[in-house]
Parts: C-alpha cells; sequence; structure tokens
C-alpha cells in the first residue's frame, strides 16, 4: 500500500519506490531506500512528514503515493 496509508507512528518496511528514474533517485537521495524503514510522524494539509534513517523529512502526498510500504 502506498505510504499515505500508513498509520501514524506505526514503523513500516519500504518496498517499492515507484516514478520515473529523476523520482526514484530524488526519494532514495532523501534516504528512502528498498529494505529501509519509514515512520510518518504526522499528516498536514495534505503533505506527510515522515522519520527516515533518523531524519524527519517532509514531502507532498504525490511523491508519498510513490513510496510502498
Amino acid at each position: 500500500m502506498p505510504l499515505t496509508f500508513a498509520d501514524p507512528g506505526v514503523e513500516n518496511i519500504i518496498r517499492k519506490i515507484g516514478g520515473n528514474s529523476e523520482v526514484r533517485a530524488h526519494l532514495e537521495n532523501l534516504g528512502f531506500v528498498v529494505g529501509g524503514t519509514v515512520t510518518v510522524v504526522t499528516s498536514m494539509a495534505g503533505n506527510l512528514i515522515v522519520n527516515v534513517k533518523g531524519a524527519r523529512v517532509a514531502i507532498s502526498r504525490e511523491m508519498a503515493s510513490k513510496i510502498m510500504i
């Protein structure tokens, strides 16, 4: 399921990163890699704040929908 449907505070494993090669490269640079863990901290105005590799990152709902958990 996409990261947009994850419950806040629950740690999830990243199964797949979708999108074109530029989007995948951008997400990898932010720390979103297959097999890594991601936790949704909060959802505000459609955007997500997530904890990935010990850092908090804000991503849009569009980007979050490309991350499968």
